[in-house]
């Protein structure tokens, strides 16, 4: 069989796999084997599944090396499926849960017609993401986790990679629950911070930097960054929003806090920066994603966000990879 071949059929083989990893997160499988290997039926009992149906999903998620034959019919744990797990740090459970759910799996599967009309499936059945999420609280817990776990090996890197001024006051533009905020000031004792977001969110937020012991020193604001950000600060950070606009509004972002910054402060962007040849690069398939579930949002080259910046009154002065796939880029006002 020629090698192109191959490769397409094994991309029309994802969708089944997709579907089995997504069976196993959703029913909790790797939570259910932790402590050792089940029979099907018993692991059925205990995702609440049906045993003959789960029994077919467990063959091809051995074949993925995530489970692995315990026995006549017994399936245990395999290492790559730790991963699975809630309880684990690094857990890809709720990511492969978010992808999974039902309104992101219509816009997947409506991409072709997004690109043929030029604008969101999704948008069009669900509204703007957001909106959607507010309304669902179940969903807003789930992609809430979500974000909290990819945002891990970013913020880590975000810690070790950059060296903030000392005794500054960084703003986490729509910074959620407040969790890369609670990182970078626990690493940097002398820093102060200031958390916007919408109201719905801020309390997550004051909860958060009490749990974290960091009430002391850091202020959260209920707002909207097309309105305005907090002024005065050294520091202002968009963690993963930019690429959720299109130009004009990520403009209008950058716009406002150009005009609410100190002099002399700086604008940090963490996202995923495109590299501009046709190697493969997870920011390709988030880039997908983007288009699917948001009119107008996108994943960007270097050269597509100095333009952003410069038409902002920003100057791009680095661009600092953070591992992951994710990259910091530092701004400084014209």
């Amino acid at each position: 069989m020629p090698h192109s071949d191959e490769l397409l059929w094994g991309a029309v083989g994802d969708i089944s796999r997709l579907a089995a990893l997504l069976t196993m997160a959703e029913l909790g499988v790797a939570d259910h084997l932790t402590d050792g290997p089940l029979g099907t039926a018993e692991l059925a009992r205990r995702c609440e599944a049906d045993a003959p149906a789960l029994r077919r999903v467990l063959r091809e998620l051995a074949a993925m090396d995530l489970v692995r034959p315990a026995g006549p019919d017994a399936y245990d744990l395999a290492p790559r499926g730790t991963a699975l797990r809630s309880d684990v740090h690094d857990s890809v459970r709720s990511s492969i849960r978010m992808l999974g759910e039902e309104s992101f799996w219509y816009a997947m599967g409506l991409l072709p017609a997004t690109v043929r009309e030029g604008s969101s499936a999704f948008v069009k059945r669900y509204g703007h993401l957001y909106d959607h999420l507010g309304a669902d609280p179940a969903l807003s817990r789930m992609f809430d986790d979500y974000m909290r776990r990819r945002a891990l090996p970013f913020t880590e890197g975000l810690v070790k990679a950059y060296a903030f001024p000392p005794e500054a006051t960084m703003v986490d533009v729509a910074g959620g629950k407040g969790h890369i905020l609670a990182s970078v000031l626990h690493a940097n004792p002398q820093m102060r911070g200031i958390l916007l977001d919408l109201g719905h969110v801020t309390a997550h937020a004051e909860r958060t930097f009490a749990e974290e012991g960091l009430a002391g020193r850091t202020e959260v604001v209920a707002g909207d960054f097309f309105t305005g950000v907090p002024a005065g600060g050294d520091v202002y950070l968009l963690a993963s929003v930019l690429h959720n606009w299109d130009d004009d509004d990520a403009v209008t972002i950058l716009g406002n806090i150009r005009r609410a910054m100190s002099p002399d402060g700086r604008v940090l962007v963490l996202e995923v920066v495109l590299p501009d040849d046709a190697a493969p690069h997870l920011g390709k398939d988030i880039d997908l994603r983007m288009l699917a579930i948001f009119n107008g949002g996108a994943e960007r080259t270097r050269e597509e966000y100095a333009a952003l910046l410069g038409r902002a009154g920003l100057a791009l002065s680095e661009v600092v990879d953070l591992g992951s796939g994710a990259s910091l880029i530092e701004a400084l006002p014209v």
